[in-house]
């Protein structure tokens, strides 16, 4: 059987492009696995505490007998959290970009986790070598030779800890142009909005299939 987490940290509970894309490769897999588990984190409407990142900070410079009731639910929480990501055979987390940077959701998230022992900077990673996918979605279009090539502060940093600080084998998936159906003045890019998200959903089908496919090879290896 195989286990597959799933973020969400869309503040959007309907009408996000990062839920539908991660739709799209959630249930491409699930119909191609014979047995799995689904854990799904939902981090976008219901954010994890203001005050836990603080709380587990301070608990861990403090004797365990003298800890708050404030800072052992930190600590909980974030043992909580670890534990479902090392359950993990595969990750997907559906991070769009906010305000030109990382959702304030996911950074908290990410700031939580780190304060557990299996995710603290220079330990061993826990989750190294495994696959996972980063699905991002962003209003504008961000490319190389636009306006605003360089705003994106969210991709980048998403990226840095998924890969390089936690070791995932990661694919991105990536929607541009999310604004153009609202946005009168982006009247022009509806056309290439509509291919970009068009490709968007195939990308999440075409690697769930290839993960359905590394993963029956591993299952057959294993026997």
């Amino acid at each position: 059987m195989s286990t597959i987490y799933r973020l969400d940290a869309s503040i959007r509970p309907e009408g996000s492009v990062t839920r539908s894309l991660a739709n799209t490769l959630q249930t491409e897999l699930e119909s191609g696995l014979d047995e799995f588990t689904i854990i799904h984190r939902e981090i976008g409407l219901t954010p994890l505490p203001a005050t836990a990142w603080g709380n587990a900070l301070a608990a861990g410079a403090t004797p365990a007998e003298q800890r708050t009731a404030d800072q052992n639910a930190a600590t909980a929480l974030a043992t909580e959290l670890a534990d479902e990501l090392v359950a993990a055979d595969a990750l997907v987390f559906a991070v769009p970009l906010y305000n030109y940077g990382v959702s304030a959701q996911f950074k908290s998230f990410a700031d939580l986790l780190l304060t557990e022992p299996r995710f603290a900077p220079g330990a061993p990673q826990a989750l190294a070598g495994r696959p996972a996918f980063l699905v991002t979605a962003r209003g504008g279009g961000y490319g190389p030779g636009t306006p605003r090539e360089g705003w994106d502060h969210s991709t980048p940093w998403n990226v840095r800890l998924l890969r390089d600080i936690w070791g995932l084998d990661l694919e991105l998936i990536e929607a541009e142009l999310t604004l153009a159906d609202v946005n009168p003045a982006m009247e022009a890019l509806r056309p290439l909005a509509a291919q970009n998200l068009e490709n968007a959903h195939a990308a999440a089908i075409a690697h769930a299939q290839a993960l359905v496919a590394s993963l029956a090879a591993d299952e057959e290896s294993a026997a």
